[in-house]
């Protein structure tokens, strides 16, 4: 049999499953059935919407709300009609999709979204012990990988640039960019009115002469069950934009060198009577998806690119807050922000562009505002498709067992020695790799103070991605999730959590190693703990710190996004992979030239996230391949 016919008869026995059905999942399902493939699994847990007909083109206006793999899946047996294509409309983290499941395929390809579902997945696919081709873009930028157990890099064998995050009191009195009050706006602002109103901020802070004036002297985000939705509005608005600003005037100290903001209050900038002015909320055009309503067509604005003044900003914050209480009152108190939620957008956008007017800093579009809040570099179609031509070229190889011929590939914005497509040499795993060598970790943490709910949520949880978390010390179980733990044993896990690791049965102190577990991604590691008293709260906010894990996505309030007016984005990177090589040793990169030296980010596009590295250094850790 020929070189053609081993290659043919490899792709037509190859069972292939595919994660993620958005811009380079629709061109990889195309590629793949156009290569002769006969067997896809597809799983993807979103529905259709109108931003992704630009690019999905897969989809159609009809299909919108629709199960994106399903939909994929139908319109490619429209002109493949006797291969075999099983969607699955499901999230990849759920427990149908074990280990037992991944092994089936021969190869596993990725077109996600998100650090913690590639995470999730890079770890069934070692234990299941089947390769993973990794993939991303963002814009004119993107990449492909190939990870295989035992030859290459796993996914998370190198640490993934963190985002980019801000001092919190640069946030709360000293903005000084845009992005600092889209954080604001997002985090702070946002999360107090609609989400938890328990949690404390900077924005519980009152003027002493507002308070001494005012009935509110508790909490002026508490509204009275009776109370007008206008003054309510207003009285936000004031509290925010105009006490809070006059209080933060007050330290004069930190306006020495700077310049001075000016409090907004709204019997300045709105009329007397909004509700003439704008109509009832009662009569607004909302549809079921409470995702689509909207402040904009109530106040007469249709173009998303178009600069409001403070005057519009103003009424869209009062309009977009009515509507959420007469619209989606039962999802306050448990709203987080969503970059496709348009009422949240509408309403972060303008307080955003008030908050900059008074720190006399540029005012940004609804349309520049959303890619900053939702790290959003806008998606480039033929990038998606370069992207999914790369990753069928790297199935091939991986089906073949071709491990010499295995590349890192990089889509570059511009030529780079005549090349707008680098393939590089992928590396060896990195022995130091927590998931995939097993190196234990090291956490700093204050013994008697810290909970075993801190250690869960902020470090196995948030950091570790593990979402059936088993904690061990010793032979003690100190905690465990699942579905067949009796009541007694929740009780006793639940009771374990509220206290102090120092406290727990089989005490947690200076020295201890803890073993944690997550049963369905079947991953284990050692955590070495070490006691410290004390940590710097602006450089270490969580009062602990983790040590030899790969970075995720930024989880707190104080991460900040970038799009392209906050010059975000110029390289690409992630982590790489590559066949073993015995005679070539892991080497650092050598110095970056002084124009190389931007900062990495993390960055999303509308549906393919990946993270950004510089290529140029990257090819000098490996020869490039010619």
């Amino acid at each position: 049999m020929d070189t053609q016919q081993q290659q043919q008869s490899a792709i037509k026995g190859a069972k292939v499953l595919m994660v993620g059905a958005g811009g380079i999942g629709c061109e990889l399902l195309k590629t793949l059935a156009l290569s002769g493939f006969q067997d896809i699994h597809i799983i993807d847990m979103d529905t259709i919407e109108v931003s992704n007909l630009n690019r999905q083109f897969l989809f159609r206006r009809s299909h919108v709300g629709q199960s994106k793999a399903k939909v994929a899946r139908d319109a490619v047996l429209r002109f493949r009609p006797h291969i075999n294509i099983r969607s699955y409309h499901a999230n990849v983290k759920n427990p149908e999709f074990d280990v037992d499941f991944f092994k089936q395929f021969d190869v596993v390809l990725n077109g996600l979204d998100n650090l913690d579902a590639r995470r999730h997945v890079n770890r069934l696919c070692l234990a299941a012990d089947v390769p993973l081709v990794e993939s991303g873009t963002t814009g004119f930028l993107g990449q492909v990988t190939v990870h295989v157990k035992g030859k290459t890099e796993c996914y998370e064998c190198q640490t993934k640039p963190a985002p980019k995050t801000y001092p919190v009191c640069t946030i709360t009195s000293t903005p000084t960019k845009f992005v600092h009050c889209i954080v604001w706006a997002k985090d702070l602002l946002f999360a107090k009115l609609f989400g938890d109103k328990n949690q404390d901020n900077d924005l519980n802070v009152r003027a002493n002469n507002a308070a001494s004036s005012s009935k509110e002297t508790e909490d002026v985000f508490e509204r009275a069950e009776d109370e007008d939705i206008d003054l309510y509005g207003r009285k936000i608005y004031d509290h925010v934009f105009g006490y809070n600003i006059e209080a933060a005037l007050s330290n004069e100290e930190t306006w020495k060198n700077r310049r001075r903001p000016r409090p907004i209050y709204s019997k300045e900038v709105l009329p007397e009577s909004l509700s003439q002015q704008n109509g009832s909320t009662q009569n607004c055009s909302a549809t079921d998806d409470d995702s689509t309503v909207s402040a904009m067509p109530l106040l007469g604005l249709k173009n998303p690119q178009e600069l409001w003044g403070l005057t519009q900003n103003s009424l869209v914050f009062i309009e977009a807050l009515k509507l959420f209480f007469a619209k989606r009152k039962k999802e306050i108190g448990h709203l987080t922000f969503d970059k496709d939620d348009q009422l949240a957008v509408e309403f972060v956008t303008a307080a955003a562009n008030i908050r900059a007017e008074s720190f006399g800093i540029p005012l940004h579009s609804l349309f520049e505002a959303k890619g900053i809040a939702g790290n959003i570099v806008h998606a480039v179609a033929t990038t998606n498709a370069i992207v999914a031509g790369l990753i069928v070229i790297e199935a091939i190889k991986v089906l073949k067992k071709d491990s010499d011929k295995y590349r890192m590939t990089y889509c570059l914005e511009h030529p780079s020695r005549k090349m707008l497509l680098m393939p590089v040499e992928p590396f060896e795993p990195n022995p130091a790799c927590y998931v995939c060598s097993k190196t234990p970790l090291v956490l700093e943490i204050n013994t008697q103070k810290s909970k075993l709910r801190d250690l869960v949520d902020k470090i196995v949880t948030a950091k570790l991605g593990m979402n059936l978390p088993l904690i061990m010390h010793g032979a003690s179980l100190l905690y465990e999730v699942g579905d067949d733990l009796d009541d007694i044993m929740v009780a006793n896990y639940n009771a374990n959590l509220e206290k102090s690791l120092s406290e727990l049965p089989s005490p947690v102190i200076n020295g201890s190693i803890l073993t944690v577990e997550d049963l369905q991604q079947e991953l284990s590691c050692k955590i070495n703990v070490k006691h410290r008293e004390e940590f710097d709260e602006e450089k270490e906010p969580e009062g602990m710190v983790l040590s030899g894990w790969t970075q995720s996505p930024a989880t707190n309030g104080e991460s900040a996004s970038t799009s392209n007016n906050e010059n975000a984005i110029e390289k690409v990177t992630e982590s790489s992979s590559g066949p073993e090589m015995a005679s070539k040793k892991r080497r650092l990169a050598e110095t970056q030239p002084e124009n190389d030296k931007k900062e990495a980010e993390n960055v999303e596009s509308d549906d393919d996230l990946m993270e950004i590295e510089n290529p140029v250094m990257v090819s000098k850790k490996k020869k490039r391949v010619e």
